[in-house]
């Protein structure tokens, strides 16, 4: 199996879409590549998760901004109390042994100041916020990426199951020449019975090919999160040649392009700006905090001899204050968190560092991959152009009695593995060329 690069997608100037034969029955509508990506983008569960994410991300966001309003709350309580000796009211009756209260009140307050934390804080959660935004474009991004590396991989296991086929038919054809010569008797028993190991080999070699095609089929309907009992086909387009000697995107220009224009490039970097605000909010701790607070509370006592309604209207208090809150000592406390927020900030900077390397990495790796593909593609053209004239000329040079049996297999194994290595350059210079173009933010 050769390996494969992922690209962004590939268009029809790119891709002559084609339908599968029915084999016996109406099959459903084939899965294009198109329509696996958008599928993928829909129901991956790494894409939802990415997604609830960013919703968890909008509503912490929504949280800290509501941080700026006063808070205002109710609060009600009821007791009954109970008396051993005899009370009397204001009016010098006789009351009974147990009294009932009520009390309410209605409370408010605000931060006024804070050293900048709120206002800091928020920007932090926006900051926060879109890097989320980004991590689910860089998830999307990643799953069209897998789904395209697995939908092409089904059409490379497909193509080498072409391959298998027809050197299995090749070989049939030459056990039953030999089967026809041995009759003739001019072909011994050991030379035969080369010639059906070979085909006993190419066979299984068919088998082998379907089986991987098959695999490359599953692979694809899993990541596809695509039921059991569900049914999937895909279509095979053909690659236009013209693709493979295609023009190789500069390695400077697309590494550069990417660090601007990734989505995990951008999630990183405001991870950096995210961090330093970090060491600005916990430096904010030092800074006093003014607040102000308000309440009305008023209550009712069944002891007091006075109607329920008259209570509270009399007993209405009031009261407004504000309340400033120096630290002075506090365990060392906020010198801790700001030594943490630096360190989280070098994290992250270090982290930084780390996906441009990784991204560099890439790149270069499939900028080294499309350079020496085109060039073996190149060579494997006239590679197998030499095998298939050789395998022709062995072919009828055996048909003539001019050679043994060794020497024809070696011509035809020559030819079949000359159209592997054929294809397999193909794909890889194909897929090595799109992908970067992909990072390079081209669609094509």
């Amino acid at each position: 199996m050769i390996r494969l690069h992922s690209l962004s997608t590939v268009l029809a100037s790119v891709l002559l879409l084609i339908t599968l034969p029915a084999q016996g029955q109406e099959q459903a509508e084939p899965w294009t590549l198109q329509k696996c990506i958008e599928y993928a983008r829909v129901h991956n569960i790494e894409v939802q998760t990415r997604e609830v994410s960013k919703a968890v991300s909008d509503v912490e966001l929504e949280q800290t901004r509501a941080q700026r309003f006063p808070t205002l709350n109710f609060s009600s309580s009821f007791g009954v109390s109970f008396q051993n000796a005899t009370t009397y009211n204001d009016f010098m009756e006789e009351t009974d042994a147990a009294s009932y209260s009520d009390n309410f009140g209605l409370n408010t307050g605000v931060t006024l100041y804070a050293g900048g934390k709120l206002s800091k804080t928020i920007q932090q959660k926006k900051l926060d916020n879109t890097a989320s935004g980004y991590d689910v474009e860089q998830a999307l991004f990643d799953i069209e990426i897998s789904v395209i590396q697995a939908y092409l991989q089904i059409l490379y296991a497909n193509e080498s199951y072409k391959i298998a086929l027809l050197a299995a038919d090749l070989s049939r054809s030459q056990v039953e020449r030999g089967l026809e010569m041995r009759k003739a008797g001019s072909m011994s028993k050991g030379d035969l019975a080369q010639l059906q190991s070979q085909a006993a080999g190419d066979n299984y070699q068919v088998t082998q090919t379907k089986n991987a095609l098959a695999s490359a089929k599953l692979q694809l309907k899993q990541l596809l999160e695509l039921d059991l009992e569900a049914t999937f086909e895909v279509e095979f387009p053909d690659i236009d040649s013209l693709e493979v000697l295609n023009v190789i995107p500069d390695l400077a220009s697309v590494y550069l392009t990417a660090l601007d224009n990734l989505p995990q490039m951008k999630s990183s970097a405001l991870s950096i700006e995210s961090a330093q605000m970090g060491i600005e909010i916990a430096k904010a701790s030092k800074m006093p905090t003014l607040t102000a607070s308000a309440s009305i509370n008023t209550g009712t006592n069944s002891s007091a001899g006075t109607a329920y309604f008259e209570q509270l209207g009399s007993k209405i208090s009031e009261n407004v204050g504000l309340n400033l809150s120096i630290p002075i000592f506090s365990n060392k406390q906020v010198r801790t968190n700001i030594t943490k927020a630096k360190l989280q900030s070098k994290s992250a900077e270090l982290q930084d560092q780390s996906t441009r390397k990784q991204l560099l990495s890439t790149i270069e790796s499939l900028h080294n991959d499309a350079v020496s593909a085109h060039s073996q593609y190149i060579s494997a053209n006239e590679q197998l152009q030499a095998a298939k004239i050789s395998f022709e000329v062995v072919s009828e040079q055996f048909r003539a009695g001019l050679i043994n049996t060794i020497e024809l297999i070696t011509g035809q194994n020559n030819y079949t593995s000359a159209l592997s290595n054929q294809l397999q350059a193909k794909f890889q210079t194909v897929l090595a060329i799109k992908l970067l173009k992909l990072y390079q933010g081209q669609n094509s």
